[in-house]
Parts: C-alpha cells; sequence; structure tokens
C-alpha cells in the first residue's frame, strides 16, 4: 500500500507539471490561483482541523507576505527564493506578535478574534497609501528568476511550474513534520488540552509554533500571489476570501492537507470556471452543502470513507452481546 501511495504521487506530480505544456494560457492561469488559494488552505487547515485552532484570520499574514513581496519587488530584487525567505518572515512574526491573543482562547472566541485580525490587516492595508498604495492597489513588473542565474518567469507556464514546485515542497514539509512526534503532540492538544497540561506539556507553546508556522506558509502563499498576478489589494484578504478558504478546507476535509488542495481546487474551479455569471454563490452552497451530509468530515479527512457509507445506510451490523448465563447453568457445567 505504501508503495502504491507513493507510485500515486509521482502520477498525480506527473500529471500536474504535463499541464504546463498541455492546457491553454486560461486553464494554467487557474491551476496556478488554485496551488496559491491551497496552500493558503494548507496552513487554514494545520490551525483548525491539526492544532484544534478554527481561524478565518490566515489572510493577515496572507496580505503581509503579498505586500513584502510588492515592496522588494519595486526594490529591484527580483529573485524568489528571496522574496519567499523575506515573505515567510514577514508573515511569521505577525503571527507570533499576534498569537497571545489567539492560542489562549477556544472555539468560537478564535473565530472571532482572528476574523477581526484578518479585517483590521485589511483595514490598515487599505489606509497606509504610503507604504501599501491603498485601496487602489500596489503594482510593480520585474523579470523575477525563481534562483540566481536561472531565467526568468515570464510566461504563464513557468509560473505555474514555479507555484506548483514552491508548494508541492511546502505541503512535503509540513506532511513529514504532521507524521513526526511534533504532529502527534498537536493532535493530543486538539483532543485534550487539559489533559496535556496536567502532563506538563507546554500547550500554549505548542499551539504558538503551530500558529507562527501556519502565518509562514500563509505568506509565502502571498509572495507566490504576487510573483504571479503582479498585483495585490486589500481585498486579496477581505472577509470573502477567508470565508472560501474555510469552506474548501470543510469541503477537502479539516485535517488533511491534501484535502484542503483539492477542497480548495473545488471551489476556485467552481467559483471561476462551473459557474456562469452570478451562479457562483449557489452552486458553492450546493457543494457545501452535500459534502457536509455525506462526508461530515471531508472528502479526505479522517473516516471519510466510513462516515460516507454510513450516510448511505451501510453501517456495520452491531455487535453481538452473548446472552449472560445463569449461575445454575454455570455450576452444572463445571459440575459436568
Amino acid at each position: 500500500m505504501r508503495f502504491l501511495k507513493y507510485l500515486l504521487t509521482v502520477a498525480v506530480l506527473g500529471l500536474l507539471v504535463s499541464f504546463a505544456w498541455t492546457l491553454d494560457r486560461y486553464a494554467t492561469g487557474m491551476l496556478t490561483r488554485m496551488l496559491i488559494i491551497g496552500l493558503l488552505a494548507v496552513s487554514v487547515a494545520l490551525l483548525t482541523g491539526v492544532a484544534g485552532l478554527p481561524t478565518l484570520g490566515q489572510t493577515a499574514p496572507f496580505l503581509v507576505g503579498a505586500y513584502t513581496t510588492a515592496i522588494m519587488v519595486s526594490n529591484d530584487i527580483s529573485v524568489g527564493l528571496w522574496h519567499l525567505l523575506a515573505s515567510a518572515g514577514t508573515g511569521a512574526v505577525f503571527a507570533l506578535v499576534t498569537a497571545p491573543l489567539v492560542v489562549y482562547a477556544r472555539g468560537v472566541v478564535v473565530l472571532m478574534i482572528t476574523l477581526a485580525l484578518g479585517e483590521l490587516t485589511s483595514t490598515i492595508a487599505g489606509q497606509w497609501k504610503s507604504l501599501t498604495h491603498g485601496t487602489d492597489g500596489f503594482t510593480s513588473f520585474a523579470a523575477i528568476q525563481p534562483l540566481p542565474g536561472l531565467v526568468d518567469l515570464d510566461t504563464d507556464a513557468s509560473r505555474y511550474l514555479y507555484t506548483l514546485a514552491v508548494v508541492a515542497v511546502l505541503v512535503a514539509v509540513v506532511l513529514l513534520v504532521l507524521r513526526s512526534p511534533a504532529g502527534a503532540l498537536l493532535r493530543a492538544t486538539r483532543d485534550d488540552a487539559r489533559r496535556m497540561k496536567a502532563s506538563g506539556h507546554p500547550v500554549a507553546g505548542y499551539l504558538t509554533v503551530a500558529y507562527v508556522v501556519a502565518g509562514a506558509l500563509a505568506g509565502v502563499a502571498g509572495a507566490l500571489l504576487f510573483t504571479v498576478q503582479s498585483y495585490v489589494s486589500p481585498g486579496d484578504g477581505g472577509f470573502d476570501v477567508a470565508a472560501l478558504i474555510l469552506l474548501a478546507i470543510v469541503i477537502g476535509g479539516a485535517t488533511s492537507m491534501i484535502g484542503a488542495l483539492v477542497g480548495a481546487g473545488l471551489v476556485v474551479a467552481t467559483r471561476d470556471w462551473v459557474a456562469e455569471a452570478g451562479h457562483a454563490p449557489l452552486l458553492l452552497g450546493l457543494l457545501f452543502i452535500a459534502c457536509v451530509y455525506l462526508l461530515p468530515n471531508g472528502l479526505l479527512g479522517e473516516h471519510a470513507a466510513l462516515s460516507f457509507l454510513g450516510r448511505l445506510g451501510r453501517r456495520r451490523p452491531p455487535a453481538r452481546i452473548p446472552a449472560q448465563r445463569s449461575p445454575r447453568s454455570t455450576e452444572q457445567e463445571v459440575a459436568r
């Protein structure tokens, strides 16, 4: 099974790489947007599904990372690696500064705090015209190179391959970390934080690390956004984007990083490709209702297949409980 899983992963990656030459410009650009939103959804899934911190505020480090790259490009820093590192750093710093507001809260309170952080960041970006150019957006064009000495990202296909490589590497690293003891500690904190505290574990420290890592991932997604479209505005981190990301991880599975990518792809495809003018909210709502009813744990979440079979009525028969024997019959068997 492990070999088949690796073989399937290689086949999917090969298919995604081939899209750079087999699809037209519009489809390639849409796949690039799927990957960027998917990476942002992975950061949300890391917090919501693994760490137990449901969030609507990952658009805040996402915007911070995008504006960091925009400022670097406007100052003639055109190497993509430096953009990724700087945006990851600013996203992580933003998360570290705001972590005390988030890691000590639980449930709906976390949602409200993170929503406020996201809206506040978008508002500041719209009013700080000297740095962000306000609501008009920040536009800057440059010949961006992935690494020093490599060719420029001057075509849709090259930008798609660059985005695919960055997302694939980061998601692979996240999956490896989640399979380590660090992932087990985060899941245990999500399941029973009080017991973890009673066992001597620094729960707040674990959640802070997860929050900072998620902020770094969101910052990288923001850097990729500006690299692809050479433009960023406060609207790129508004509430509608945050709600779209949360919808994506609900559909794909909050506990699955691959599910977050798949959910983001379905949401973006429904919004930008399948839906006709004005029908995107209706189709997204129907998709959400169908997934919640048939797959409460998401398409690729924990026990997703069992949940689907249960919804179809194919539940396993209850375990047969042996009938209790009377003491008299037991004594007769012993005597016999």
